[in-house]
């Protein structure tokens, strides 16, 4: 089974900006209301560029967790 990643956008800290929206090569997030939006979450990767350019901290990725190959 596959593990899916997990995107947070802490509403009250983003200004609307687009950079991650710009930014993401799966389009998972999307503008709404000035606010970004998750949106296609089944498409996210965890490449976690949202909210390593997020310039004001305003995303948390939690990426697939790794299955190990013992």
């Amino acid at each position: 089974m596959n593990q899916k990643a997990s995107v947070i956008v802490n509403e009250s800290w983003c200004k609307g900006c687009e950079i991650c929206v710009d930014i993401c090569p799966r389009q998972v997030l999307v503008m709404e209301n000035f606010v970004a939006k998750v949106d296609n979450i089944d498409q996210c990767t965890g490449c976690m560029m949202c909210e390593l350019l997020c310039p004001d901290f305003a995303i948390e990725v939690h990426p697939p967790e790794r299955k190990n190959r013992n």
